[in-house]
């Protein structure tokens, strides 16, 4: 249900030295909704995932996750309780092939683990049926991504477009709960942010049905967000739906900028 609140963040306060980077930050993000993150460059939007996905850790406040305390858990547990994560700038394996790093994004699912599979046991034994598992598992993310034509190329081989890709799909082998997506159309042109726009939204109706953005494209936020929240100065200013967001004077002297000289 929408209502009902599956990753919360409550008074969250965090700061390096004398950098206030997050400043009493509470925001509900709900069973079924996509809910954007917007806000000038610096206003702490990356540092909000860091803290839910734990890469840092805030001095004060907390996060829940499906009633949880998350707040001081390590990352890898995070991951394995259902969150996955794209990054701003884009973190794969570039030495391995698409099929690799989307493998790699399986790991949780490997009793046998990475090392096997890689080091040989994908031939013989236990490691050898969970591969085969596993691979099925890669072949139809594949698909839905539409990388079939590029699953065999090394990552570091690809235009940043697909790379973009890879990384979005890697985080789907992972079957979050949550997916948190970090600037996903960030430095693309215009047919691959509508490409990427698209499986957002097949990804919410198919497969990740709680999802939390952060992207600049204004365009792109107010057509396929349930809900908005605003940062300034590492402080949320204003949260609604789209159209309330649009509206809000305090956002749009923040950062939309209209009537600005």
């Amino acid at each position: 249900m929408k209502n009902e609140a599956k990753l919360k963040l409550e008074h969250v306060h965090l700061r390096f030295g004398g950098v206030h980077a997050l400043t009493d930050v509470s925001v509900d993000v709900r069973e079924g909704e996509i809910l954007s993150i917007i806000g000038p460059n610096g206003a702490g939007k990356t540092c909000v995932l860091n803290c839910i996905n734990g890469f840092y850790r805030p001095q004060t406040g907390d996060i829940y996750f499906e009633g949880r305390n998350i707040t001081r858990l390590p990352s890898h547990k995070i991951a394995k309780l259902g969150m996955a994560r794209t990054f701003q700038n884009i973190e794969l394996f570039a030495g391995l092939s698409v099929q690799d790093n989307l493998m790699a994004g399986r790991h949780f699912y490997m009793t046998g683990g990475l090392a096997g599979a890689f080091l040989g046991g994908v031939y013989f034994g236990k490691s050898h049926h969970e591969e085969v598992d596993q691979r099925r598992v890669i072949e139809e993310i594949i698909d839905f991504l539409e990388i079939e034509a590029i699953r065999k190329q090394v990552v570091a081989t690809l235009p940043y477009g697909l790379r973009k890709r890879v990384e979005l799909g890697r985080a789907l082998a992972l079957q979050p709960k949550v997916l948190l997506m970090d600037e996903p159309m960030a430095g693309m042109n215009l047919e691959e942010k509508e490409d990427m726009a698209r499986f957002v939204l097949d990804i919410y109706e198919e497969r990740v049905k709680t999802i939390m953005l952060i992207e600049h494209d204004m365009g792109v936020v107010m057509d396929i967000s349930d809900r908005v929240v605003v940062l300034d100065f590492g402080r949320k200013i204003a949260e609604g739906t789209p159209d309330e967001i649009k509206a809000n004077p305090n956002v749009i002297k923040a950062y939309l900028g209209a009537g600005k000289k």
